[in-house]
């Protein structure tokens, strides 16, 4: 009876344990780590299945589980900079544990693998841009003339747009893309997704917004050509697209031509891409004299 009395509380207690699984989300990742004998699956199908069986015990379980993108090269680096040896489940296990605390992770919920890969995939560019963005902000320094943390006034410029894009914004699902060119090895691209009522409250993820503002305040700070682009769904009508090109410290308005031209266009490879039909290109609601070509209303010039 003790013993009983013991399983059941180890079982409750294992239900309040996380855990993490690091995934080869491809098959390029999954050949990278078939160099090491103790990885011993041979096919990235089979290991994807048994990967969803794993989570599937888990969920059943009512464990808490959350799946990470697991990168060869970075686990490589990890083990030579904390003298593991790679060839080591035990090194996995510790490679995994840091990422569930650093790296890009979604949590299992069920959903398929179909599912989960492209959102964990999605998560981890997000993560690489803000980490890139955020990097490069900070790097700038101060400006020679005033002595203004160049990165810093730029964010706060680029939230202040944000956040007046968004109040401004027609109600319905609101996607909306920020590409800054010139920033190797390639173009930099966010897109942010939010919801707005028709009172024009607006709903959107925090974590997102900061990574969109930090990669609009790249542009700013370095005055890189880009632009933004937004398209309003919404059951009640056609589809709204518009949008503003940088232009120094601000935004300048795209009109319904340029707007069309900007969505029909690939930001990475410059192609065109075949118009929708039932689309609205329309010219971008007033932002204010103070959040355009370059004043704000909280904070100083961007230098």
């Amino acid at each position: 009876m003790a013993d009983t009395g013991r399983q059941s509380m180890r079982g409750a207690l294992s239900r309040e344990i996380a855990s993490t699984i690091g995934l080869l989300a491809d098959e390029h990742d999954f050949t990278a780590m078939r160099r090491y004998s103790s990885f011993t699956f041979d096919d990235h199908a089979t290991y994807l299945q048994e990967v969803e069986a794993l989570l599937r015990t888990f969920a059943a379980t009512g464990k808490h589980t959350t799946v990470a993108l697991f990168d060869p090269q970075e686990y490589a680096e990890f083990c030579a900079d904390t003298g593991l040896e790679p060839d080591a489940t035990s090194s996995r296990a510790r490679f995994t544990a840091e990422l569930a605390t650093t790296g890009p992770s979604v949590p299992y919920e069920g959903q398929p693998l179909d599912e989960l890969i492209p959102a964990l995939v999605d998560e981890a560019a997000r993560h690489a841009t803000w980490e890139f963005a955020s990097e490069f902000l900070a790097s700038i320094g101060n400006c020679a003339g005033c002595g203004e943390d160049i990165g810093r006034a730029a964010f706060t410029r680029a939230r202040d747009l944000l956040v007046r894009i968004l109040d401004r914004a027609y109600p319905g699902h609101q996607q909306l893309v920020c590409s800054v060119a010139g920033m190797a090895p390639e173009t930099l691209v966010y897109s942010l997704h939010a919801d707005t009522d028709p009172d024009r409250a607006a709903h959107v993820d925090e974590a997102e917004a900061v990574v969109f503002a930090t990669v609009l305040a790249v542009g700013l700070a370095t005055h890189s050509p880009g632009g933004l682009v937004m398209r309003t769904s919404s059951t009640d009508t056609t589809d709204r697209i518009y949008g503003w090109r940088l232009r120094g410290e601000g935004l300048e308005p795209l009109t319904a031509a340029e707007a069309f031209d900007a969505y029909c266009t690939d930001i990475v490879t410059g192609e065109l891409i075949a118009p929708e039909s039932g689309v609205d290109y329309c010219s971008p609601p007033d932002l204010g004299d103070d959040l355009d070509h370059g004043g704000t209303a909280t904070g100083p010039h961007v230098h």
